[in-house]
């Protein structure tokens, strides 16, 4: 199984720019919906997105992360238009 910090700073490798794990960035497993929690902070922009097990596999394995990538870019769009 991943870790949290591992998971984090793959997440954090991928896309340099979203800040750093423990203030930008949050990961934890939900054992209820059995997936990673991924929680993206910047200035007043708040996104929470789920990574399935096979997603976060593929993520460190050096894999596009499409459903994290998707959510990041809504959060740059977000920010740019604010």
């Amino acid at each position: 199984m991943i870790s949290k910090e591992e998971l984090c700073r793959k997440i954090v490798a991928v896309f340099p720019d979203i800040g750093a794990c423990g203030i930008d960035v949050n990961v934890d497993y939900d054992q209820t919906n059995k997936a990673w929690v991924v929680d993206l902070k910047k200035d007043d922009h708040h996104l929470k997105t789920f990574l399935e097990d096979n997603e976060a596999d593929d993520c460190m394995a050096g894999k596009q992360c499409v459903s994290l990538g998707l959510q990041i870019a809504q959060l740059r769009k977000n920010i740019e238009t604010s």
